[in-house]
């Protein structure tokens, strides 16, 4: 076996999750991750925690999508007994075809959302993490070679995250206490909302993996203005591109994408919350150098922000403050690398992707 598949997976079991004696893991992945869960599951052995493995693809998934009736799409009580039971959750993404479930309806897909909402919120309330294998379909995803895309996964992944919380709490330190963050890129993007009472999470690969992000939540009626999401996205099964959103007290008024804008319009009727902002994140991670069409990197990159209409996370929300409700959480970039500055209550704290923390901020 690979030693960087070994290293990756004690980073998921003794950094990310940490397991230990009794726990009951819930393990999931795609059958071309096997190496990856083999190491998983006996670091899971080594520490005496209880192991339930579900491993499954997409082809399976879409076989089920297709044959169900959208009126037949209800909740799995084995899936939520499962979910209950569970105290550590290890996602681990692989794909031998991105693009297995672009066939399928999108208002189906966004309904199956809804149902399983309980069971995502009680995943959510665990220890959790999601990971990448570096398979080769994500590898062609990103037009590398299976190799280079092994060297840019692990490079992003294996490496020392202590150091990477003190450098990104530099930018925490900045944006937890702030009232409002202006967002401005090129002439399409000029961007406000309230981050006021939010706390700033530094995402150090706890629950993704790699990380390399701060995030917090906007005030859900405070969005105002518009944006052009210049990077692609996958959702559902299919490349969306070109996405352009216009906000008026925090929700989307109008919008549009220059590809799949149907799935871009399901995804903002899959729910009242779905047409809001539930969080605003800056990647971080420039070891994440180049974009892949795999939003668990992309969303990370250096010279980014994402946001993301649904969901906020319960630990970007202040108990005073409304939390965006969802069933949905879809990520979406600006590049901020050219012609794009970060205010923060009228102070520019990145220009051009450098933050005023670093050497080469001008």
């Amino acid at each position: 076996m690979d030693p960087r598949v070994r290293e990756h997976a004690e980073i998921i079991v003794d950094h990310s999750v940490d397991v230990g004696p009794d726990d009951e893991v819930l393990l999931r992945g795609h059958p071309v991750a096997e190496d990856l869960m083999i190491a998983i599951a006996e670091l899971c052995g080594e520490r005496g925690a209880n192991l339930s493995v579900r491993s499954s693809s997409s082809r399976v998934d879409r076989a089920y999508r297709k044959a169900i009736d959208a009126e037949d799409i209800s909740q799995s009580a084995v899936s939520l007994a499962g979910a209950e039971a569970t105290d550590v959750a290890i996602a681990v993404r692989a794909d031998a075809n991105t693009f297995e479930t672009s066939d399928i309806d999108p208002e189906k897909t966004s309904a199956m959302a809804r149902v399983n909402k309980e069971i995502q919120e009680e995943i959510m309330g665990k220890r959790w993490v999601g990971t990448q294998y570096p398979a080769p379909a994500n590898a062609q995803d990103a037009e590398m070679s299976t190799d280079a895309y092994e060297s840019f996964v692990w490079g992003a992944i294996n490496k020392n995250w202590a150091a990477v919380r003190e450098h990104q709490a530099q930018m925490v330190e900045i944006l937890d206490p702030a009232e409002e963050v202006r967002i401005r890129s090129g002439e399409e993007t000029d961007i406000t909302m309230s981050v006021a009472g939010n706390p700033t999470q530094n995402d150090f690969a706890e629950r993704n993996l790699p990380g390399g992000e701060v995030f917090t939540a906007p005030v859900p009626d405070s969005v105002e203005g518009e944006v052009h999401f210049d990077k692609p996205l996958m959702a559902q099964g299919r490349e969306v591109q070109g996405v352009r959103l216009r906000f008026e007290n925090g929700e989307v008024v109008d919008h549009s994408a220059e590809k799949n804008e149907t799935v871009l319009t399901a995804v903002l009727n899959t729910d009242p919350g779905a047409s809001r902002l539930g969080e605003l994140g800056i990647g971080m991670n420039r070891d994440i150098d180049q974009f892949t069409y795999n939003m668990l990197f992309d969303e990370k990159m250096g010279d980014t922000v994402h946001m993301a209409l649904g969901r906020a996370y319960e630990d970007t929300v202040g108990e005073a403050n409304e939390r965006n409700d969802s069933s949905m959480h879809m990520d979406m970039i600006v590049d901020m690398s050219e012609d794009s500055t970060i205010e923060v209550d009228g102070e520019v704290v990145q220009r051009d992707g450098a933050f005023v923390f670093e050497d080469h901020f001008e």
